[in-house]
């Protein structure tokens, strides 16, 4: 075997210490993935108020009078703390990045009560940013890749190609940055540019300015030494579609060559029906007959009627544009007319909060609403329900019809994206592993519910779509050794 690589893995929220969606999950399942492949990889964060140092075990790695990290005229102190995410083989260790004025609070990136950003976001993340690299001195550990995720981190390649570029610390480091989702881009006021302390010149097109802003995605996109993003249809997207690529994407064709599209995987010890301490029966491909008592005890549990033959569909969602939710409401009254139940977790938007609340209090009988992120419930959604729906607008990836699949229930899905690449459209005669529709459009929404309503009428055609999902493999190890690859390529180049 080759040398083993050293890897920091960088991101905003890791499941379990931090989540608001999909973004947590992989930057817990890919780093254990690739510790499993017999590399070093180490996680840095920030330390939110809410990761508690007695349930997370944190100790202190660099404390005393902490870190000095500039953000802008002023100097901000970090402390370092440190704990570890179990894994199959070995721990995986994870670095907090720590202070209260920036991170003591009770949100990731927006206040629970107002759901509004911090205003200061710019600055929390320009700490982060700078943080990591003034991190990785103080440790004395060098990476030989530095692998950043989304926006909240687009400014470390950009530090490490300016300021930090004559530093023989950091002279090998390679950069690597995963776009998780277009539309967030941490956009801020020309103003802020100044809090970063990067070179002046760098405020230009050809730099890290976007439309008269600051961009930290696209500063993360312009100066990292490779890209990649969740499936193989979205980096067509993005290139393509000046909608899905958020303005971004004449950018992103000028990089085409150093674009990669690596599927996210699922994490089989967390999301596996077999072995779910979440589920009120656990269950595999072989005793599918077994989920029906999911259903039973996830319909009691919101106080819904209990019929094998009539259709749950579930859904866990931001509520975002983004999701669908409008095509959703156009068809919410003629859906319920239709002998079915659904079952929602989801979370956002406040307008699209209170109009949940008052179809579900409309349809009582039928709908079932919980607002908020809570995952125990997001387990049983998933092996309680029939279906699973996602009718999304755009979809870089999606992980939620995979994790559907695994658990037997049927996907509902935009052929868009992640959700594109994942999902077999259902064909007859059993082939395929869910239903897809084409274009966005609230009437197409209603006739592919109503297809799979049909096929779901047909017990044994059903059961093969579901055994069909079951028998996917959609685990992280092919897409860590794709990573892999990518920084072996990287620091041979």
């Amino acid at each position: 075997m080759s040398k083993p690589l050293n890897i920091l893995f960088v991101s905003s929220e890791v499941e379990p210490f931090a989540k608001t969606g999909g973004l947590a999950d992989v930057s817990s399942a890919l780093p254990k993935a690739v510790k499993d492949l017999g590399h070093e990889i180490r996680i840095i964060m920030p330390r939110y108020r809410f990761i508690g140092e007695r349930k997370f075990k944190l100790h202190d790695i660099i404390r005393l009078h902490g870190i000095p990290i500039p953000v802008g005229n002023s100097t901000e102190l970090g402390d370092v703390k440190s704990s570890f995410i179990d894994n199959l083989k070995e721990k995986v260790q994870v670095y907090f990045l720590d202070n209260t004025n920036y991170f003591g609070r009770d949100g990731v990136y927006q206040s629970p009560t107002t759901k509004k950003d911090y205003k200061d976001n710019d600055e929390r993340f320009i700490f982060f940013c700078r943080g990591v690299i003034e991190t990785l001195k103080r440790l004395g550990w060098q990476p030989d890749i530095v692998h950043c995720n989304d926006w909240q981190s687009g400014l470390i390649s950009a530090y490490l190609k300016t300021m930090f570029a004559a530093d023989p610390f950091f002279k090998s480091m390679k950069t690597v940055f995963t776009i998780h989702n277009m539309g967030y881009q941490g956009s801020f006021p020309k103003e802020s540019f100044v809090k970063s302390n990067l070179p002046e010149e760098l405020f230009r097109t050809n730099g890290v300015e976007a439309y008269g802003s600051f961009n930290f995605l696209k500063t993360g996109l312009f100066f990292s030494d490779s890209i990649t993003t969740v499936s193989e249809k979205y980096v067509e997207e993005i290139c393509s579609s000046p909608e899905i690529g958020a303005g971004l994407n004449g950018l992103l064709s000028s990089r085409r060559k150093d674009l990669h599209g690596i599927l996210n995987g699922i994490d089989y010890q967390i999301w596996n029906p077999a072995t779910d301490e979440f589920s009120f029966r656990k269950y595999d491909v072989k005793s599918i007959e077994a989920k029906v008592d999911n259903k039973r005890a996830l319909l009691a549990k919101f106080g819904l009627e209990f019929s094998e033959n009539r259709p749950l569909i579930g859904m866990i969602s931001r509520l975002a544009d983004q999701k669908g939710f409008d095509l959703l409401f156009d068809i919410m009254e003629e859906l319920v007319k239709l002998d079915l139940q659904l079952i929602m977790l989801v979370s956002g938007d406040k307008e699209y909060e209170k109009k949940i609340e008052n179809i579900q209090k409309k349809h009582s009988k039928r709908i079932a609403v919980v607002i908020g992120y809570d995952n125990e419930v997001a387990h049983l959604i998933e092996a309680g329900t029939d279906m699973f729906l996602m009718p999304s607008k755009y979809e870089p990836c999606g992980l939620n019809q995979m994790y559907s699949m695994r658990y037997g229930t049927v996907p509902i899905v935009r052929a868009i994206g992640g959700l594109d690449d994942t999902v077999e459209d259902y064909s007859g005669s059993g082939k395929g592993t869910g239903f897809k529709f084409e274009k966005y459009e609230s009437k197409e929404l209603m006739k592919v519910i109503q297809r799979a309503l049909k096929v779901f009428q047909q017990p044994e055609e059903w059961k093969r779509l579901m055994r069909n999902g079951m028998l996917k493999d959609f685990s992280w190890e092919n897409s860590a050794r794709k990573y892999i690859n990518l920084y072996k390529e990287l620091i041979k180049a």
